[in-house]
């Protein structure tokens, strides 16, 4: 008996998609032309597909005709693992209250480390803004090796990356969090600390702050340690 086709997959829906992620992913509004050349389609195609997008709220335009992601993206985002930001906003507040630093939850994604909820401290002159939905590869920044340094070897080999583990992780598995420095924005220093909860993502908490500054890790990473404990026993 033959083998059983795969589903198909939706093109137009995956190309939505993609088109969310584009602009999720850009600095600041962008053209329809620009869209269109990040999707490698026709402008025609990609008017139709944002049209759709606009229809349902989750694309606008600005007052130039500029695309930007809709009010309803924040709707569906606040759904995104609700118990795990209301737990962690409070203890992120407090931390980047204190710490006077931008403090951030990031969640795993397949090989990804993606930006969940973030603080920024009181008004300053070095205020780092760091926004939710921001991506990038596990294999650079502070949080990504904080992940790094509690996933079983069995999670990374499924996770598809190409190489072996940082030496970092292992350090930050011994000291209990990781440091970096123009990894992941050039002139930014991070620190991370893993937090594992049952049936969830792997996640790390982690704030960033402007690299040279006279800052010691060992408290920081202590602070955020403590942080994750309080958000590991306001969800178990």
């Amino acid at each position: 008996m033959a083998d059983p086709k795969p589903a198909a997959h939706s093109q137009t829906l995956s190309r939505g998609l993609r088109a969310l992620e584009i602009l999720a992913e850009a600095s600041g509004p962008i053209s329809i032309a620009e869209l269109a050349a990040a999707l490698g389609l026709h402008r025609s195609i990609a008017y139709r597909i944002l049209r759709t997008l606009e229809d349902h709220r989750l694309v606008l335009r600005d007052d130039r005709g500029l695309l930007l992601l809709g009010p309803r993206m924040a709707a569906l985002a606040r759904g995104v693992q609700r118990s795990l930001q209301a737990a962690a906003l409070p203890e992120l507040t407090a931390v980047a209250r204190e710490l006077g630093m931008t403090a951030f939850l990031v969640v795993l994604d397949s090989d990804e480390c993606v930006t969940l909820v973030s603080v920024e401290p009181p008004p300053g002159p070095a205020s780092i803004a760091r926004r939710p939905g921001t991506r990038h590869s596990i294999m650079v920044g502070a949080p990504g090796l904080a992940i790094q340094s509690v996933l079983t070897d069995g999670e990374w080999a499924g996770l598809g990356v190409a190489g072996k583990r940082r030496p970092e992780a292992s350090e930050a598995a011994r000291r209990g969090y990781a440091t970096s420095r123009d990894e992941v924005v050039p002139g930014l220093s991070a620190v991370a600390v893993p937090l594992r909860l049952p049936g969830q993502a792997p996640a790390a908490l982690a704030v960033v702050h402007v690299a040279g500054a006279d800052h010691d890790p060992a408290p920081v990473g202590a602070r955020l340690a403590d942080a994750a404990d309080r958000i590991r026993s306001e969800l178990g």
